[in-house]
C-alpha cells in the first residue's frame, strides 16, 4: 500500500470564517472545492505544498449545525523554521494568545483557529512554512494503536517521546518523504477514554489502486465501514481501533 497521508478533515461552522483565518495567517491557499447540495468541501494548503505533503480539508455543513469537538482528537501541527518568531508574528496579527513557545518548554508553541479546533507551532527544517507536519489523535491503547497502523497500513516509527504520565508514537509509511505528514498516536497512562465529538471528520490515505488496496486492508481485517461501490467508487472508509475514520482515496498525479 502507499497509504501516504493525503489530508485531515476538520469541520466549520463558518466557511468565510474559517477561509479568512487560514488564508490570512497561515498564508494559505485554496487548493480544490467541491459544492455538494448540502455540503461544501474547500481544501487548502500552502502555495508551495510538497507532492506528499498534506492539504487541510475544511468542511462546512448548510444546516447551520454546531459540533463538540470531543477529546479523541487532538490538533493539527504546522511546521515554521523559528516558533518565536512565527508566534510572535502571529499574536502581531491579531491571533489570539493560547499556549506561546515559553509555556511549552520553546521549541513549540499552539494557537487556536475560529472553532476551537488547536493548531500546534513546531520547528522543523524541511517543508514548506505553515505546511501540515502531523495530526495528533489520542489512543486508548498503544499497543492495539501501534500494531493497526503498522498492520493495516504498513506505517513505521518516526519518532517516539516518552514521559510519565504519557507517550507520542509518530508514524508514516515506510520510505514517505520528510515532508509528508504524520500521525501522531498519543497515548495517556491513566487508562482514561475519550469522545470523539464531530468537530473532527477523518484522516485521509492515498490508495494507488482504490479497489487493490481496499481488499488489502479487508485481508487485513480492518474495519468494512464504508466500501468503495458505496462511495461511488471514488473514496472508502474504515476505522482505526479507537473508531477514528481513516478515508481511503485514489489520487491522480
Amino acid at each position: 500500500m502507499n497509504a501516504t497521508l493525503d489530508h485531515v478533515m476538520m469541520r466549520v461552522e463558518d466557511l468565510d470564517a474559517s477561509l479568512d483565518w487560514y488564508q490570512d495567517y497561515l498564508d494559505y491557499e485554496e487548493k480544490g472545492r467541491w459544492e455538494a447540495d448540502t455540503f461544501t468541501n474547500v481544501y487548502l494548503g500552502p502555495e508551495d505544498v510538497h507532492e506528499e505533503g498534506a492539504v487541510l480539508e475544511l468542511t462546512y455543513n448548510h444546516d447551520d449545525r454546531s459540533y463538540e469537538l470531543g477529546d479523541g482528537w487532538g490538533h493539527i501541527a504546522v511546521r515554521v523554521d523559528d516558533v518565536y518568531d512565527a508566534y510572535e508574528g502571529l499574536m502581531d496579527e491579531g491571533v489570539e494568545d493560547y499556549r506561546d513557545p515559553d509555556s511549552c518548554g520553546g521549541s513549540y508553541a499552539f494557537v487556536k483557529d475560529p472553532d476551537g479546533h488547536e493548531v500546534e507551532i513546531v520547528e522543523r527544517d524541511y517543508g514548506a512554512r505553515w505546511s501540515l507536519d502531523h495530526t495528533m489523535i489520542r489512543v486508548e491503547d498503544a499497543d492495539e494503536a501501534l500494531g493497526w497502523y503498522t498492520r493495516k497500513l504498513e506505517y513505521e516509527h518516526t519518532g517516539r517521546w516518552e514521559s510519565d504520565t504519557f507517550a507520542n508514537y509518530f508514524m508514516k509509511p515506510e520510505g514517505a518523504a520528510d515532508e509528508a505528514m504524520a500521525v501522531e498516536l498519543t497515548y495517556n497512562y491513566d487508562g482514561r477514554t475519550y469522545d470523539l465529538g464531530d468537530a473532527w471528520g477523518h484522516l485521509a490515505v492515498r490508495a494507488d489502486d482504490l479497489q487493490d488496496d481496499w481488499a488489502t486492508l479487508m485481508e487485513r481485517d480492518a474495519e468494512d465501514f464504508r466500501d468503495p461501490e458505496s462511495c461511488d467508487n471514488r473514496y472508502a472508509f474504515t476505522k482505526d481501533q479507537d473508531g477514528h475514520e481513516i478515508e481511503v482515496i485514489e489520487r491522480d498525479e
